[in-house]
């Protein structure tokens, strides 16, 4: 595998690193999460028109740069070097992935607003009683005329505060659990019917709770097959996972930073603490974390393309490594910055809370150990 980055790809690093570094500093960050909307909307526009970044991993024929995962992860990894909180997994990765590989009647004109910054998505996926399992659903999209009447509830839909549309999954057939019968909409955020419940996340964003009473939508509005969602569910969710990995090497990398800059300035006993060799060792560690979390998402970035199971392994043996660094380089962080590391003053407390929440989205490190060995011993047979 080739591991060095087109001229292109640096490039887009160089743009977002950039704006990054000059419009996303820490208050400026700080100042967003406690505004009354959450995000930067014009910031979206920028990223949109100025930097045309939000076309990155579109085809020149969508408008896009002719990008790809490759380019979502180094977009990803520098946001997560600024805990950047505007929609791009939500919209650009997540929406996208399912406009690029679903089609649909839609696709083209809501890649083109999300491409120009007028749309952006969130996910409606998770239920209460679904854990992990993508095919749990109790939300149901029954035949209604042409079209068909959306009812459910979905939890924990990050961004949909912000959104003018909702990806849902829904059961159109089967049982509660079977992978037959699930069907994915493209929903407009405003639909008659729609209920959210909105509120603050511990990293600083916004979620809602949304009931789905009536909805009702077009067959148009279907992305991919009636019925046979599940394998397209599954796609893009692990292309939203290969980038959050980005994002959480980008935050862990912040970390390992400060943490250092930090121990180089507290003094203990007339010294810096950073000559104390237990510190030493323990920033270490986290430094080696962070490397095998970069190998780690690099590899599982590159898999996206391959078969389901080497694509589902890789992903989640990513995911594994990057929940247990999460853990071990934030918590590491804050023991070495004492109490204060968790207040809302240090940019760290603030870097440890997303890279907490990093840990558990779209599966714990547990239910991926799981994964990878069912797909492992299924490969194996």
């Amino acid at each position: 595998m080739d591991f060095n980055f087109t001229d292109e790809q640096n490039m887009l690093r160089d743009t977002v690193a950039k704006f990054v570094q000059q419009q996303y500093d820490f208050d400026t960050r700080r100042a967003i999460v406690k505004s009354e909307a959450g995000w930067r909307p014009d910031y979206w526009k920028v990223m949109a028109e100025e930097l045309g970044i939000l076309g990155a991993p579109f085809s020149e024929d969508q408008g896009g740069l002719g990008g790809g995962p490759v380019d979502n992860m180094i977009v990803m990894e520098e946001f997560g070097k600024g805990l950047v909180i505007e929609p791009y997994l939500g919209t650009v990765v997540i929406g996208g992935g399912f406009l690029k590989h679903g089609g649909g009647a839609q696709a083209g004109d809501l890649i083109a607003s999300i491409i120009g910054g007028e749309a952006t998505f969130a996910f409606a996926y998770a239920e209460p009683q679904g854990r992990y399992n993508l095919a749990d659903l109790t939300t149901t999209a029954t035949k209604d005329g042409a079209g068909y009447s959306i009812n459910g509830r979905k939890a924990v839909v990050v961004g949909a505060p912000w959104a003018s549309h909702l990806i849902v999954t829904t059961r159109t057939a089967g049982g509660q659990r079977d992978r037959a019968g699930v069907t994915v909409f493209v929903v407009p955020a405003d639909a008659a019917g729609i209920t959210r419940r909105d509120y603050p996340t511990v990293d600083g964003l916004r979620a809602s709770e949304i009931q789905f009473d009536n909805v009702k939508v077009g067959a148009d509005a279907v992305i991919g097959t009636v019925d046979q969602g599940l394998d397209l569910v599954e796609l893009v969710t692990d292309e939203a996972i290969a980038a959050l990995c980005a994002e959480a090497v980008g935050a862990m990398r912040k970390i390992h930073e400060t943490t250092i800059d930090y121990a180089r300035q507290r003094k203990q006993f007339g010294v810096p603490i950073s000559s104390f060799q237990v510190l030493q060792h323990r920033m270490v560690d986290m430094f080696m974390n962070v490397e095998q979390s970069v190998s780690m998402t690099y590899m599982a970035t590159l898999k996206l393309d391959e078969s389901n199971v080497e694509r589902t392994k890789a992903v989640s043996a990513a995911k594994v490594q990057i929940g247990k660094a999460c853990r071990f380089v934030g918590q590491a962080a804050i023991q070495i910055h004492g109490g204060m590391g968790m207040t809302d003053e240090l940019a760290v407390g603030h870097y440890f809370k997303r890279a907490t929440m990093i840990e558990g989205l779209f599966g714990s490190v547990d239910h991926h150990l799981r994964r990878y060995e069912t797909f492992s011993l299924g490969d194996a047979a």
